[in-house]
């Protein structure tokens, strides 16, 4: 059976190390896990208005769909400002809309959460910052393994790849581990 992860990147730079980290998440996931990539781009600001007066836009039904076709969530977040980017939570408030869809979505769905920073500290503190948010969405967070990417300006090649090959069997030690969880029985 193949373990279906969603691993979303919290960065729209073209450049993105948390992008390039995801990437790289698909090619070592190893033959019983599959790594599908999503980004947040075209997901406007959450606007109430426009929810209510167009729905929910094209790119957040997309994105909904493609976690609820998953196993298991991996979220791959940048660290701006010691905390979550805007962009990313952004994206998770409209993932929660309609409130009502919050559980099927999110409830008891396992969600790991990596990152990468050109920073000394990698992405702690907005690692962090995602246990009280995923906690009150009701999902089920692997706290199993961790992995903080620091000074990622050295761990990935011009061309966009992890050169650092501790880090990449890091990468495909902790994606064996929450494959495990995403498929073990919830209590």
């Amino acid at each position: 059976m193949t373990i279906k992860i969603l691993g979303i990147s919290g960065s729209l730079r073209a450049q993105s190390y948390n992008t390039a980290l995801l990437r790289t998440a698909r090619t070592i996931a190893g033959p019983d896990a599959e790594v599908d990539v999503a980004t947040l781009h075209g997901i406007p600001l959450y606007d109430g208005d426009l929810e209510r007066d167009e729905g929910l836009p094209s790119a957040v039904v997309d994105l909904k769909g493609r976690i609820l076709a998953s196993d298991g969530l991996l979220l791959v977040t940048p660290e701006y400002n010691h905390g979550i980017p805007g962009v990313f939570k952004n994206a998770i408030d409209w993932l929660s809309r309609p409130p009502g869809d919050v559980p099927k979505v999110f409830g008891k769905r396992a969600v790991a959460v990596i990152g990468a920073s050109a920073g000394r500290f990698g992405t702690i503190l907005a690692q962090d910052a995602w246990l009280p948010v995923l906690k009150a969405l009701g999902s089920r967070h692997w706290s199993g393994g961790s992995l903080m990417v620091s000074q990622a300006n050295q761990a990935f090649g011009e061309d966009g790849e992890l050169q650092d090959e501790a880090l990449r069997e890091r990468l495909a030690g902790f994606l064996r581990g929450f494959a495990a969880f995403a498929t073990s029985r919830v209590p």
